[in-house]
């Protein structure tokens, strides 16, 4: 007997973008689709290897019918849907949203260790922002420097959730979590014990080369020195796949 969910997952779909007809499975988002075309959608949270959870709401695209503008990580391809992912509106959204991202901690490029290899620092400059529209807020985050081997800098963080994720579904510990709400929210190690003492992490410093930016960083690095390594996660998903 043919499972009746796997025929639902291959079935064809067929939409546009940005005026190209495109065809897809119903299983895929339209950020997948648009990857696999070549059409770039700016994104901080997703990766390829790891869950979508829509944390840093920069892919949002428009589609035609729907006054409110959806998340390209997240939202499953349908028969006919029309998406734009380059309009006036989505630039102005994009760099709001990277105003907030660098408002809301202290992201200071000439001292930190992933200058101009900073992902964050680059999605500025892709979409044009020149200034930040909205105050800084200048939160005083305390630096969790216990590790033997890592720093965890919760000033730099944009709170994407990529070290949560490749923690828990990669490497299997899942150790780290997002702790609080709002303004004070972070990532902590073990229900807030300093990460030096977590009896779970194994050190694979995977959670460290998916950080867009230098919050999670290895120690003994100067500016601009930390260089992430990612090669890992498209293999390590393909082998948990095969499983």
């Amino acid at each position: 007997m043919i499972d009746t969910n796997v025929q639902q997952r291959a079935r064809t779909k067929t939409l546009t973008i940005n005026d190209q007809a495109f065809s897809a499975r119903s299983d895929q988002t339209i950020l997948q689709i648009a990857r696999e075309n070549n059409i770039d959608i700016p994104a901080l949270c997703a990766i390829e290897g790891l869950s979508d959870v829509g944390a840093c709401r920069l892919c949002l695209v428009e589609i035609e019918g729907q006054r409110e503008l959806k998340p390209a990580c997240t939202t499953r391809v349908k028969d006919g849907m029309v998406v734009l992912t380059d309009t006036e509106k989505l630039q102005k959204h994009r760099r709001l949203v990277l105003s907030f991202l660098f408002a809301e901690r202290n992201h200071v490029c000439s001292v930190c260790v992933s200058n101009a290899h900073c992902e964050l620092q680059k999605m500025a400059a892709k979409v044009g922002l020149t200034h930040i529209e909205v105050p800084y807020l200048y939160p005083k985050m305390q630096v969790d420097a216990s590790h033997r081997r890592f720093i965890n800098d919760p000033n730099r963080c944009i709170l994407c959730t990529r070290c949560v994720r490749v923690c828990d579904e990669i490497e299997g510990a899942h150790i780290l979590d997002v702790f609080a709400r709002g303004f004070e929210s972070r990532i902590i190690a073990e229900m807030g014990r300093p990460w030096g003492e977590s009896e779970n992490c194994t050190g694979c410093g995977k959670c460290v080369q998916v950080c867009p930016t230098g919050a999670l960083n290895e120690k003994g690095l100067s500016v601009a020195e930390q260089h992430k390594r990612r090669g890992f996660l498209p293999y390590l998903t393909t082998m948990k796949r095969g499983r």
